[in-house]
């Protein structure tokens, strides 16, 4: 008998590794809310290396995430508290605008049927809805994400007993 190995394509929305680890660093920030760190000690924190730490910071600093303090005891801090940063703005950030497809984002390069296409305006409504719940997620849930999705207690384990047995 022949084993054959079958590949499922799955198509997913996926973030890229950069903003996944800006919300790794932003949420180290969030928790040491006030203090300036320097891009070493957020690596040593996160695991994340020193020079995309750097990279991260540069960037999130270029468009007021963070602020960059110079001088001896300088480094970055989280400029608002995390519960005023939406996971959308770090997206954005990072990423540009959140769109699932060309003629959502107002790109100049759509495909050739966008005049009459009839999903467009289907597909601003996803994108709508997409956006929404990023604008409804903030660093502060990303931090503490039981007080947003609370954890389901497990069921306990069942130890069978027998019935009628002499104790």
């Amino acid at each position: 008998m022949r084993t054959e190995l079958v590949q499922i394509r799955v198509l997913m929305l996926r973030l890229n590794r950069m903003t996944d680890y800006a919300i790794v660093v932003l949420g180290q920030m969030a928790h040491e809310a006030g203090r300036v760190r320097t891009a070493a000690a957020l690596a040593d924190a996160t695991g994340v290396p020193v020079p995309t730490v750097s990279k991260l910071l540069k960037q999130m600093a270029a468009v007021s995430l963070i602020s960059a303090h110079r001088g001896a005891k300088g480094g970055y801090a989280l400029d608002r508290p995390a519960a005023a940063v939406t996971v959308t703005e770090i997206i954005q950030a990072l990423e540009g605008p959140i769109a699932l497809t060309a003629c959502v984002d107002g790109a100049e390069e759509c495909c050739e049927v966008e005049h009459s296409c009839p999903m467009r305006g289907n597909w601003n409504r996803v994108n709508r809805a997409i956006r929404a719940a990023l604008d409804g997620v903030t660093l502060a849930d990303m931090v503490d994400p039981e007080g947003m999705f609370p954890v389901r207690t497990p069921a306990p384990t069942l130890h069978p007993t027998t019935v009628g047995a002499a104790e």
